[in-house]
């Protein structure tokens, strides 16, 4: 009689562990639903953004600036008729080649960004980016 009362009272720890786990997942889960309506709520209005690697960082802040046009570039938009938010579509998708790019210089850098049909070199200044070539891939 004493085994069996052993066993009965293990097995209704064993239960009573499960439904602690089961009591946690439902917890953890339920806040972490509160949490992200909360981000959706809050977040939903804003422009924001995650630019986390060196590319995104350096085109997203190429794009906040005012974006100028060097004579030669404003000469091959004409002639080829380009249109100027075509230049600005090509940032979307652009990587940055830095090994072709002076990320030394001062006052201002240079980068080549590259995309799937144009490469360009940009001058990125502190108030104002100046797209100084533009080449055709």
């Amino acid at each position: 009689m004493v085994r069996f009362r052993i066993q009965r009272c293990q097995s209704f720890n064993l239960l009573n562990t499960q439904m602690k786990l089961v009591y946690r997942f439902g917890f953890f889960f339920g806040g972490f639903s509160i949490g992200l309506v909360f981000l959706m709520f809050f977040l939903s209005g804003k422009k924001t953004s995650c630019a986390y690697g060196p590319d995104a960082r350096v085109l997203k802040n190429i794009q906040i600036k005012s974006i100028r046009y060097s004579e030669s570039v404003q000469e091959q938009l004409n002639s080829n008729k380009i249109d100027t938010l075509t230049l600005n579509f090509i940032f979307k998708g652009a990587d940055i080649n830095f090994g072709k790019s002076d990320t030394k210089s001062v006052p201002c850098k240079t980068y080549r960004v590259v995309g799937k049909i144009y490469e360009m070199d940009v001058e990125n200044c502190e108030r104002v980016a100046t797209i100084k070539t533009l080449y055709l891939r």
